[in-house]
């Protein structure tokens, strides 16, 4: 499997990882009979601190995924894989520590290293972009 296609299964995996993970940290509520199991909002607003940091990290996850898996796709089907490549597995590492840094801390050094680690991803997609389109 090349590059591209690992970072890509890669961050579906580590959405499907983290998935798991907030299934888990909110069956802790249910078992433990402080929620029922239909009462969950779905951006966390309604957990402690570190459940809601969950859920907005999962979903972050989400919400970038469509366009790595487009830019991939086109990338592949046109046979430039040479474009993305490069910088596939960046995008990974980068979308992994944006999820850490936002789980573990709120701090205003935190934000800015989370912002950092995002902008680095969608600055690769512009760039991927424009290569393949140019």
């Amino acid at each position: 499997m090349g590059r591209t296609a690992t970072a890509l299964v890669g961050f579906a995996g580590w959405f499907a990882l983290l998935s798991v993970a907030l299934g888990v940290y909110r069956l802790t509520f249910v078992m433990g009979g402080r929620k029922a199991v239909n009462a969950f909002a779905a951006d966390g607003q309604d957990l402690d601190p570190l459940g809601h940091r969950l859920t907005r990290a999962r979903n972050n996850c989400y919400e970038t995924l469509p366009l790595f898996a487009a830019i991939a796709l086109g990338a592949s089907m046109a046979g430039r894989l040479d474009v993305t490549d490069p910088l596939a597995m960046w995008v990974l590492y980068a979308r992994i520590g944006q999820t850490l840094t936002h789980i573990v801390s709120t701090s205003v050094a935190a934000v800015q290293v989370r912002g950092a680690l995002f902008f680095a991803q969608i600055l690769i997609y512009i760039w991927w972009a424009i290569r393949l389109l140019g």
